[in-house]
């Protein structure tokens, strides 16, 4: 009896201590996804995704795509940051990544397509300028706050 009390409070120890081992390793690793999904949030915010990309010999439609592809690619290369987030802070990433989509389409909707891209753009940033808050805004205020409370 008290040999298997001792194995057992052996095994716990152990496991403890390589768990704790484990979270020491993976705090760069996790600090890191929040970095990297911080600056995609910051990217595809509609004044600074407009300032990157230029909409110069474009018309409103090749604009448009230029902008939704770039959204695209940059989520898609951090798609895998998400294992190392909440489950809420991702899914305030999400939104705000489909939100600057929707309504970068939701514009471009409403313009001649074969307007300059410029005209896109000013109209983005009317809308924007609209809103009480930006998704991303929300979403990079969470991550923020979660790095803050967590580690």
């Amino acid at each position: 009896m008290m040999l298997s009390n001792f194995m057992e409070n052996e095994e716990k120890r152990r496991s403890y201590f390589l768990k704790k081992e484990t979270q020491k390793s993976a705090l760069p690793i996790r600090l890191q996804a929040y970095e990297r999904l911080s600056l995609f949030l910051e990217r595809i915010t509609p004044d600074r995704l407009l300032l990157r990309l230029s909409s110069k010999g474009m018309n409103v439609q090749q604009y448009r795509s230029l902008l939704v592809n770039a959204i695209r690619q940059e989520f898609e290369h951090n798609l895998s940051q998400q294992i190392y987030l909440s489950d809420e802070a991702w899914k305030l990433v999400v939104t705000a990544k489909s939100a600057t989509v929707g309504i970068i389409n939701n514009v471009a909707e409403e313009l001649d397509p074969k307007l300059e891209g410029i005209e896109l753009s000013k109209a983005i940033l009317n809308k924007v300028m609209e809103m009480e808050s930006f998704p991303t805004k929300k979403a990079l205020g969470f991550l923020k706050r979660e790095v803050k409370r967590d580690f």
